[in-house]
């Protein structure tokens, strides 16, 4: 699947989070986009808390964040309904989110709204979501829309979005004697190094058990890796060797050279099959890990599973690139309405959502 990219020099990484509003649309530029079931309204257009007041309905949201559904979700509920009382939400949180929700999707009846998982295609798109409005209109006031966007017509909006680092703990690199973060691949080994041997934690803790965390390796090799926006989709697609080890470390095999050497090294956790990525969270926060590769999206959750978020900093991805390091910014997971559901439950998820 096709991935927008926005690159971005680190300093001026800044990432917000973004509101969930768009429009109902026509049929796509290329004239294969199927129609809606039911005349939408314009999603851009409807007034909160003036329109669709009286609607009624019962809505299931499957979300990743299981850590949140009875605290910032729980929040989110109360002041919608005070608007909305007869939209009843139901969250359902997904532990093994990316395969669970794949498994869910096979039928029609998952629910209403979702977090749409990367592993549908985009000609698939269609066929299980309603459209949320057209591109060229959607992308005057959106960012990130181009992941789940299909002949012409969005079909996800981002539930916030993200750049790619490195999340660590700021009292366990001070106490290991490192002094400035590393900016090349043998840098980062040589403080992964310093933590072993000067402290108690694990230095980078990879989550191997979790799976996913093993593929956002991954998501690195274009602007942290390279500082080409176009490098995922041209570079790495039809380059010529795009993962020969280049002389500056810089590029695919940089990335995967930390990994493999900090494997290799013993410088990550001793049973790679027995880590536990809930447990992780406070494991950083409180000083038994030195660092994890994951995107910025972490931080927040990493300096609340403790009671030391001070010590949680960021800082990207140990590449250089012609004295310059760079950050890949794009979306985390992106909402979907099942184009399945009712009329009703539709027109309520729009609503929900914006």
């Amino acid at each position: 699947m096709k991935r927008m990219k926005r690159i971005c020099a680190w300093g001026l990484a800044g990432i917000m989070t973004f509101s969930m509003a768009a429009c109902g649309t026509k049929k796509g530029e290329d004239g294969g986009v199927a129609q809606p079931a039911v005349d939408l309204p314009c999603i851009a257009d409807i007034k909160l808390g003036e329109e669709y007041t009286d609607l009624s309905a019962e809505l299931k949201v499957l979300t990743n964040r299981t850590d949140l559904i009875d605290t910032t979700f729980a929040g989110y509920l109360e002041a919608f309904h005070q608007e909305y009382p007869n939209i009843q939400v139901n969250y359902e949180g997904v532990t093994d989110y990316a395969e669970g929700i794949t498994m869910r999707l096979t039928t029609d009846d998952w629910g209403d709204v979702c977090m749409i998982p990367t592993t549908i295609d985009k000609a698939e798109l269609p066929d299980r979501f309603i459209t949320l409005g057209p591109v060229a209109t959607m992308e005057k006031t959106y960012a990130f829309l181009n992941n789940f966007s299909y002949g012409g017509e969005v079909y996800g909006l981002p539930s916030l979005g993200t750049a790619q680092g490195i999340v660590y703990n700021k009292k366990v690199f001070e106490a290991a004697g490192i002094t400035e973060l590393p900016k090349t691949p043998d840098d980062f080994l040589t403080a992964l190094q310093k933590i072993k041997d000067n402290t108690d934690a694990i230095p980078l803790y990879t989550n191997f058990a979790a799976g996913w965390t093993m593929s956002a390796w991954d998501a690195y090799d274009c602007g942290s890796a390279t500082g080409d926006p176009d490098f995922h989709e041209k570079g790495l697609l039809h380059g010529a060797n795009p993962f020969t080890k280049r002389d500056d470390m810089t590029g695919p095999y940089a990335i995967y050279y930390t990994l493999y050497e900090a494997v290799a090294r013993g410088l990550t956790e001793e049973d790679p099959t027995t880590t536990d990525w809930e447990g992780s969270k406070g494991m950083i926060n409180n000083g038994q890990i030195g660092c994890m590769v994951l995107g910025l999206w972490s931080v927040v959750q990493m300096q609340e599973a403790g009671s030391h978020p001070e010590d949680i900093g960021y800082m990207p991805f140990p590449i250089t690139v012609n004295g310059k390091q760079y950050a890949t910014a794009g979306p985390d997971y992106c909402y979907g309405i099942n184009k399945k559901t009712s009329a009703d439950n539709q027109l309520a998820s729009m609503v929900f959502v914006k």
